[in-house]
């Protein structure tokens, strides 16, 4: 039986090697060299240029009192600070869309607790996304509704 197995894989490799010369001989002629995929500029996606921004100087914000419901609208100069309840608001810079002022606004704000003497919220507010960098307080709610140009 050792012989009869032994035969037949002879065989099977002669048949092999007579059958498919260019299997084992090497690469087929159809087979092409790899090269790494370059990007064209075809494939790179458009983008659209950002849209130019203006710097505000005056934004307002909105500030509601979630105990007592009360709901304010804050006007500020930039550099200016104005209180809210306990808080203490300071506008340190505003920006708009230059094409659409009435689309978005940016702030830059210092919400400060002057009691305990503690920066609650330092950074960037956007009107159209109000969820995206909030004021995180029990109590209160503050987020950017416009900025302005003096002359506007």
């Amino acid at each position: 039986m050792t012989r009869i197995t032994l035969a037949r894989t002879a065989l099977a490799l002669t048949a092999l090697t007579m059958m498919a010369p260019g299997i084992l001989a090497g690469p087929m002629a159809a087979q092409t060299a790899w090269q790494p995929l370059r990007p064209t500029v075809e494939s790179q996606p458009r983008r659209q240029p950002a849209p130019g921004l203006s710097s505000g100087t005056r934004g307002t914000l909105r500030a509601l009192d979630k105990m007592s419901g009360q709901v304010e609208d804050l006007p500020l100069a930039v550099g200016q600070t104005v209180p809210f309840g306990s808080l203490s608001v300071t506008l340190q810079s505003c920006r708009f869309p230059t094409d659409n002022p009435a689309s978005d606004a940016y702030m830059f704000l210092e919400i400060r607790d002057p009691a305990r003497d503690e920066m609650l919220f330092r950074g960037w507010m956007i009107a159209s996304s109000p969820a995206l960098s909030a004021l995180d307080h029990p109590r209160y709610d503050i987020w950017a509704v416009r900025c302005t140009a003096d002359g506007a």
